[in-house]
């Protein structure tokens, strides 16, 4: 689990550090805003129309060679995407093909990384070992950033391509020196014992995930949050840079507080030993009504505080809720299930933005904070009210309903 946890730290820190450069080559290629929307988008879609078939790979399929593969497959694209971009060859179909294909291999690769993760530790520690792997996505995400910058400023954009296609396949050399723990799930003898009952099929995981209500209620939580939150990069940006009056360094800051509060979380979450859809939505009712003091912030100093606790209960949120998806599914479901929650998130991260922005443009960034965290708060809590009033009304039986008329 330690060299996994490196592993992942050093694939991060490249992907973020790609991820920095990628929209500026983009806006040098093009010039258009309008073509680094669709770049990213393109990247994004097949999340959306194969991450369930995506999954029954994952399921079906060796889980360490899968994920080796996929980790060389997508260092070989950096790398030729660097090549590319060294030798100016790089132009507006290439990029958009070449995002394509990542998309297309991370739907294979964000199920078998994650479930592989799971299996290096015993079954009880699975909570611990997400809320590590949530601790290194940041640690990653901050180093990547910072990196980013010196590597293009010293050695020009293609190295930062480069640098990411060496992080991968760093990766796929450390995943076959990697042996599952005492304890941890035994995939191949799940799928085996699975076999005579379940088909390994999209269509089984699709049914599985519609029947299961905890499922449910994690995505329906997880939905409203996503919409009507969370996308703090874009409603703190135009608040910050708005009523409060302040500057990209200002917003710079509250990014840096954001990072660490994401930090604080995953440390807090990976404590977590038995989370729950209940503790989700608790969190994310939680977050939504500091969504609501952040947006009647009068200073920077003042959202500040705010945004600290805002980051930790979001990222606490995260690793529980992704605890509960990891863990919930029988070991031969699981592939499927993570590809039908990654086509259910993508939607979320296609159409959030917009909507929020929408909510922006009708009630500014305040009013979108404070609207979007009521709803939050109140879509969860009058769920929860809903569910406990028809678990409390009891069930009579026609048989004891006619002994008592008689």
């Amino acid at each position: 689990m330690r060299w996994w946890s490196v592993a992942n730290f050093v694939s991060n820190a490249g992907t973020w550090m790609q991820l920095t450069v990628q929209n500026l080559l983009v806006l040098q290629i093009t010039g258009s805003a309008a073509a680094t929307g669709l770049s990213m988008s393109v990247q994004a879609a097949p999340a959306l129309l194969i991450s369930v078939f995506g999954g029954a790979a994952v399921d079906r399929w060796p889980r360490r060679l899968t994920a080796a593969v996929s980790q060389a497959l997508l260092g070989t694209v950096a790398f030729v995407t660097a090549l590319m971009v060294a030798l100016d060859r790089l132009d507006v179909t290439s990029l958009m093909v070449l995002a394509a294909v990542t998309g297309v291999i991370a739907t294979v690769d964000g199920p078998a990384c994650s479930l592989l993760g799971n299996d290096l530790v015993p079954r009880e520690d699975i909570p611990s070992a997400i809320g590590v792997g949530a601790l290194v996505h940041q640690a990653g995400r901050l180093t990547g950033a910072a990196l980013a910058g010196v590597t293009v400023g010293f050695l020009g954009t293609a190295a930062a391509y480069a640098a990411n296609g060496l992080s991968f396949l760093f990766v796929a050399s450390v995943i076959p020196f990697l042996r599952p723990a005492r304890g941890a799930v035994k995939h191949v003898a799940a799928a085996r014992d699975g076999g005579t009952k379940d088909t390994m099929s999209v269509r089984e995981g699709l049914a599985f995930f519609a029947r299961r209500p905890r499922l449910l209620a994690l995505a329906g939580v997880t939905g409203v949050s996503a919409v009507f939150g969370r996308n703090y990069q874009l409603t703190l940006a135009v608040l910050v840079t708005g009523p409060l009056a302040g500057g990209a360094g200002s917003f710079g800051t509250v990014s840096t507080v954001l990072a660490v509060g994401g930090i604080v979380g995953a440390v807090l979450g990976a404590r977590l030993r038995r989370p729950s859809v209940r503790v989700v939505g608790a969190l994310a009712a939680a977050g939504g009504l500091l969504q609501v003091v952040a947006g009647m912030s009068p200073s920077l100093a003042v959202l500040l505080v705010m945004v600290l606790p805002m980051a930790v209960v979001e990222s606490v949120s995260d690793t529980a809720g992704t605890a509960v998806l990891q863990t919930d599914p029988p070991a031969h479901m699981r592939g499927r299930v993570l590809g039908v929650w990654g086509s259910i998130g993508t939607v979320w991260g296609l159409g959030g933005p917009p909507a929020l922005g929408l909510l922006m443009e009708l009630a500014g960034a305040r009013g979108a904070l404070i609207a979007g965290g009521l709803i939050i708060a109140g879509t969860i809590g009058a769920s929860h009210l809903l569910r406990e009033r028809r678990t409390a009304v009891p069930r009579v039986s026609p048989v004891a309903s006619l002994e008592t008329a008689a």
